[in-house]
């Protein structure tokens, strides 16, 4: 056996040689010679090369688990740049809807900041002019309808005095009981026609359960608005002035009287309303509501006040309609006396601009004057001249 086979074969128990595979080592170009050396260590000793077989299982598996991490960071790389794009565009996003949130939030602030502005002006302007209205006007108005009724009770007084001076003859017995049956004719007519004539008032003690209900619609104006109602029913915000002056009408005038010019026409517009509401409740569709004002821009408004106040349409003015819009007292007059003959309840209501009321409106039962302000009255003057 030469000395290579013997580097490849060992004894066995009955002295035999047992020849083993030999190992081909790895060419020598490549090998260089400490691994070369390294390979014939380990191949001499069985134990060894087990343990260099189970490292380099472990560091095939080691380098397989590399790749394997190498790839799985590329991956979680790529979707932390997504991520990352994601959450920028994100955030960039929602600032662009903050901003545009806050600069919607800031124009509402300027705009609510506006009307606030626009109404504490206008709550000072109707102060103020509430202030300086005079509240005389409206009994300049009464003065002149009082030193009228004066006039004709002097009148009468001088009259009846005037004729119990004239010297009478004797009235014969037959002539006597003829005066006294056309008296008691006479007295019968009248009394039938005072029944069937139509009278308001008010303020008697026997209209009680009448007074009670316009309170009560009154404090239901004031207190519970509703915006939404039927037609003929008030619609908007009554305040303590509007139910003042109302009242006052109602229980103090009698339903026939003047009040003072309220800051506008609207303001004008949502007493009359008020009223118009109530009397509509009290005489159902009777009720007719006759406007008087001295050009048509001003019936115009009265007439949109109305709609808007009561809920009420454009076909509810017309000459046989709810409410009837004038610009001629007479007119008015003639109109209101054929509802009286028809069994019907007028209600005159007579703008501001009127400065002068015809007297033939006063016979009514029910009519509403708002008394213009001097002031106002006196810059129509100095327009005029």
């Amino acid at each position: 056996m030469s000395q290579e086979e013997s580097s490849t074969a060992k004894l066995t128990d009955d002295g035999w040689e047992e020849p083993t595979t030999p190992v081909t080592p790895p060419p020598t170009e490549i090998l260089s010679p400490i691994e070369s050396y390294v390979s014939q260590v380990v191949e001499s000793d069985p134990h060894l090369n087990s343990l260099y077989t189970v490292t380099a299982e472990q560091v095939a598996d080691l380098q397989s688990t590399q790749a394997a991490l190498k790839t799985e960071i590329s991956q979680l790389q790529v979707t932390y740049i997504a991520l990352q794009s994601q959450v920028s565009e994100t955030q960039t996003n929602l600032s662009r809807i903050v901003q545009e949130s806050l600069s919607l939030l800031e124009q509402r602030k300027q705009n609510l900041q506006i009307s606030v502005e626009q109404l504490e002006r206008r709550q000072e302007r109707i102060k103020n002019e509430m202030r300086t209205s005079f509240a005389g006007t409206s009994q300049d108005l009464a003065i002149r309808v009082q030193g009228f009724k004066d006039y004709l009770t002097g009148s009468l007084q001088d009259l009846v005095t005037a004729a119990e001076q004239l010297p009478l003859v004797p009235i014969p017995e037959k002539l006597k009981s003829v005066t006294t049956e056309v008296k008691q004719d006479f007295a019968k007519e009248v009394k039938s026609n005072v029944s069937q004539s139509v009278s308001v008032q008010f303020a008697q003690q026997q209209f009680q359960e009448t007074t009670k209900q316009i309170q009560r619609l009154l404090e239901q104006y004031r207190n519970q608005p509703d915006y939404y109602g039927p037609p003929w029913q008030l619609r908007r915000t009554f305040e303590p002035v509007h139910v003042e002056r109302v009242s006052k009408w109602f229980f103090t005038l009698g339903g026939r009287g003047a009040l003072q010019t309220m800051s506008s026409r609207l303001q004008n517009v949502l007493i009359s309303s008020a009223a118009v509401s109530i009397l509509h409740k009290l005489y159902g569709d009777r009720l007719r509501t006759l406007i008087l004002a001295n050009s048509p821009e001003r019936l115009g408004e009265w007439r949109r006040g109305l709609q808007d106040c009561l809920g009420i349409g454009r076909s509810d003015f017309g000459p046989d309609r709810g409410v009837v819009l004038f610009e001629a007292a007479t007119a008015l007059a003639q109109k209101a006396d054929r509802l009286i003959k028809s069994n019907q309840m007028p209600l005159i209501i007579i703008d501001d601009s009127e400065e002068q009321v015809s007297l033939g409106l006063l016979q009514f039962p029910l009519w509403l004057a708002f008394a213009p302000d001097p002031k106002m009255m006196r810059d129509r003057y100095d327009e005029d001249f």
